[in-house]
C-alpha cells in the first residue's frame, strides 16, 4: 500500500543517513542546535519585534501571536534537542516550517541581494536542517547512545 511504501522509504533514508554520517557533521549539528536555541532566547526576550516581523507578512493578528509563541518554543526546545542529538529528525521537522517561512515569507520579499544577510543566514540554516533531517544525529548523539544501549540489552 501507499502507507507501507512511504514508511519503507523513510526507513531507507534513515538507514542511509545513519551509515553515511561523517563525525565532523556532529560538530556542525551541535553548533546549529546552539544557534537555533540562542535565536529562541532572543525571540523570547523580544517577542514584540518578532510579532512586528510576522505582522509584516500579512498574517492575521490572532495567528501572529500563536506563531510568535510557536517559534520561540520550537527554537528553545528544538535547538536543545538538535544540539544534544535527541530526537533530531523530529526536532528538525518542527524547525522546517519556521525556516521556510523565514526564507519565503519574511526575507525573500526584501530582495534576493547579497546585502540581505538575513536571507542568506535563513537559507544556510534551512539547508543544514534538511541535511540533518536526512542524515540524522550521528555517532556523537544521545540518539546513537540510546540505540547502542537498546541493542546491547536485546542481546543479553
Amino acid at each position: 500500500t501507499g502507507k507501507e511504501a512511504v514508511m519503507n522509504l523513510i526507513q531507507k533514508i534513515e538507514h542511509w543517513g545513519d551509515t553515511h554520517h561523517p563525525r565532523w557533521l556532529d560538530a556542525l549539528r551541535i553548533v546549529l542546535g546552539i544557534a537555533i536555541f540562542l535565536r529562541g532566547v532572543t525571540f523570547l526576550g523580544n517577542t514584540e519585534s518578532l510579532r512586528i516581523l510576522l505582522a509584516s507578512t500579512n498574517i492575521p493578528e490572532l495567528y501572529t501571536w500563536a506563531a510568535v509563541h510557536y517559534i520561540a518554543f520550537a527554537h528553545l526546545v528544538g535547538g536543545t534537542l538538535i544540539a544534544i542529538g535527541l530526537l533530531t529528525r523530529v526536532a528538525v521537522g518542527f524547525q522546517l516550517p519556521i525556516l521556510l517561512g523565514a526564507v519565503f515569507l519574511v526575507n525573500l520579499p526584501q530582495g534576493f541581494t547579497f546585502l540581505n544577510s538575513e536571507l542568506w543566514a535563513s537559507l544556510l540554516i534551512l539547508v543544514l536542517l534538511i541535511v540533518f533531517f536526512i542524515s540524522g544525529s550521528g555517532p556523537y548523539s544521545l540518539d546513537h547512545q540510546m540505540r547502542g544501549r537498546r541493542k546491547s540489552t536485546l542481546r543479553e
